[in-house]
């Protein structure tokens, strides 16, 4: 889905330290994937790539053909980036925190959640899907857009983003299409998952871990610059 060149506020005056200060960005158009990268779409590159499966590949509670794909490190994500680019012939990689904020604001400013400023445990469509037994991600699309055409922001599994994390990076961060600290130890990640759905699931929200870990609650999602006039399209 095309995500338009423009500016939002990225962060949150209410949140944690890391969310803060609240600053003015601008972020370049780019194309988000509706959905997160699926066990089916992941089965492609481990076969063709010969690489080697992520754990709880055969968790039948992890494994259906439309889960998001999980216990993904944030350097399989980029392999998976760089086998799609050689045989799609278009760049795909991982958002930075800017982009995955301003495509999950869906380009309405200062709401707290994708869907609005009603808690999740307020929302119909939210509790329905996480006020149970959960014991693995759903399969995507199960739920409603966002003004941008995305499913499941801020749901699901967290997103691996392309940035180092460091909890000060705002107070220095550039106006434009920030790319995070050069260095760091952990990679940044947003959005919530089906362990811990209400703890990050506000646009704003800012989580991390060190780049080989492999967690059950762990995925992502494929952004690239925009396709030519007349090729766009999407699910």
């Amino acid at each position: 889905m095309l995500i338009p060149v423009g500016s939002f506020l990225m962060g949150s005056d209410t949140g944690r330290d890391e969310e803060q200060p609240v600053h003015r960005v601008t972020v370049d158009a780019f194309e988000m994937a509706s959905f997160q990268v699926r066990n089916r779409d992941y089965a492609l590159f481990l076969q063709a790539a010969a690489y080697r499966p992520p754990k709880h590949w055969g968790d039948a509670d992890l494994n259906h053909p439309d889960q998001p794909v999980v216990a993904v490190c944030w350097t399989d994500c980029v392999q998976y980036c760089r086998w799609l680019s050689g045989i799609a012939g278009r760049h795909y990689r991982l958002p930075t925190e800017a982009e995955w904020e301003r495509a999950a604001r869906g380009g309405r400013e200062g709401l707290a959640y994708p869907w609005g400023d009603e808690a999740p445990a307020d929302w119909p469509e939210y509790r329905g899907r996480w006020g149970g037994d959960v014991r693995g991600p759903l399969p995507v699309c199960r739920g409603s857009r966002n003004p941008y055409g995305l499913f499941d922001v801020s749901e699901n599994v967290h997103e691996w983003c392309a940035d180092w994390f460091n909890r000060d990076y705002y107070a220095r961060s550039p106006e434009r299409n920030p790319a995070g600290p050069g260095t760091g130890e952990r990679r940044a990640s947003r959005g919530g998952s089906w362990r811990h759905q209400i703890k990050v699931s506000r646009c704003a929200a800012r989580s991390s871990i060190p780049p080989m870990f492999e967690y059950a609650d762990y995925g992502f999602r494929l952004v690239r610059d925009p396709a030519p006039s007349g090729e766009r399209g999407g699910v």
